[in-house]
């Protein structure tokens, strides 16, 4: 059993213009994979994905953002509670509305939420955790993940988080190849 614990209850949950507010992340890492030739390795980016609690299907970790917390606080409180895993948030994706079925109450009657979402590049994934025993993790590649993906707010936070990615990656790309030395170009070009 974890020494960690989930919280539960929605006694300190925060609620904005009649939405629940929520946080939550998609934790991912980057795997090397080598090419057609088998010799030259190649990194792409693989996100996991863990089962929902309530029927099929497949969900990034997210839950009540509480008012002793900040978003991102809450973020990586859900990584570990329900996905097992522990990192680094490295890019906010954006809010998110969507309509829960579960989650109405007095504060938010018609189920109405509102996610903070962040990318996490998970640094250690434990072996025991809170939700270990209710959920399956799944590493998935992006385009495995996106057809995956239960609900349709979080296949467009995962479709932010790639089209931020690429940008991150494109930077880098020119950055290398207007500053580095000739061998770095030379792997640019390599890669193009």
């Amino acid at each position: 059993m974890s020494e960690l614990v989930a919280r539960t209850g929605r006694l300190q949950q925060r609620y904005e213009g009649g939405f629940r507010l929520i946080s939550g992340c998609i934790p991912f890492k980057y795997v090397n994979m080598k090419e057609n030739d088998g010799n030259t390795p190649k990194k792409i980016v693989e996100v996991l994905m863990i089962s929902s609690t309530s029927g099929p299907g497949l969900l990034f970790p997210k839950g009540g953002w509480e008012t002793d917390e900040t978003a991102e606080q809450a973020a990586a409180r859900e990584a570990i509670e329900e996905a097992g895993v522990r990192g680094d948030l490295v890019h906010f994706l954006g809010f998110y509305a969507f309509k829960s079925k579960t989650l109405q109450d007095k504060f938010s009657p018609e189920g109405l939420c509102k996610a903070a979402m962040y990318a996490l590049l998970v640094k250690e994934e434990l072996e025991s955790w809170p939700e270990k025993s209710l959920r399956q993790r799944s590493w998935l590649k992006i385009p495995e993940a996106i057809q995956c993906c239960k609900h349709s707010w979080m296949r467009e936070a995962l479709e932010e988080a790639q089209s931020q990615a690429n940008l991150d990656a494109f930077l880098v790309l020119v950055f290398v190849f207007l500053h580095g030395n000739l061998e770095e170009k030379m792997q640019i070009v390599h890669l193009l």
